[in-house]
């Protein structure tokens, strides 16, 4: 099973200038996360991101907040709430219908339509075992397919960081690396945004 852009979305987790010092290989893995982020935005795959208690720990770096569409704040170790779930998932609306749509009979009613699915959560951030893992697991309880990007992922050590990716591929989460999640989304070096997006991971 290959990624497909149509198909996916990205979730940035908690890249926050208080915590990323002392995260292990720290500069590489936000290094991954913003190609992703700018690869994500040349194939237009939407971008989220989520900030844990940010008045304690700060926002998330610069460079990665731009480029996500929402920046969503949290107090729960996972992401998964609520707020992103409908962000991911967004509810069916109603089609628009002319007149008093409720005065119809049922069977003359427009139907209600939800928006094109994205159900592939490409998913990277820190820590690996904490906030990145427990968001991870709750979205595949959610049924979405969920892609982890271990090396723009971490934790303060990096025996945290390979326990969690042990835990997240014994629940169904598959791994993947950047160049992976880029090239799976281009699938051909014909597509018209190959060269823009070979540079990013050169």
């Amino acid at each position: 099973m290959l990624l497909d852009a149509d198909e996916s979305q990205l979730v940035l987790v908690d890249y926050q200038e208080k915590l990323m010092p002392a995260i292990f290989e720290a500069q590489a893995v936000v290094a991954n996360a913003l190609r992703l982020a700018q690869a994500a935005r040349l194939l237009q795959v939407p971008v989220w991101g989520t900030e844990h208690n940010p008045q304690k720990l700060g926002g998330n770096v610069p460079s990665v907040r731009v480029l996500c569409e929402r920046t969503l704040g949290k107090m729960s170790f996972s992401a998964a709430t609520d707020e992103l779930l409908h962000t991911l998932r967004p509810p069916v609306s109603a089609r628009p219908a002319s007149g008093n749509a409720r005065s119809l009979p049922k069977h003359l009613r427009k139907p209600e339509v939800a928006l094109p699915e994205r159900p592939s959560i490409v998913v990277a951030g820190c820590e690996a075992h904490v906030c990145l893992l427990q968001t991870a697991l709750e979205l595949l309880e959610h049924e979405f397919e969920v892609w982890v990007v271990t090396d723009a992922c971490s934790s303060r050590t990096e025996r945290n960081r390979d326990a969690a990716f042990d835990r997240l591929a014994g629940a169904g989460a598959e791994l993947v690396t950047t160049e992976m999640v880029v090239f799976e989304w281009l699938r051909d070096c014909e597509h018209p945004a190959f060269r823009e997006a070979l540079a990013l991971i050169k």
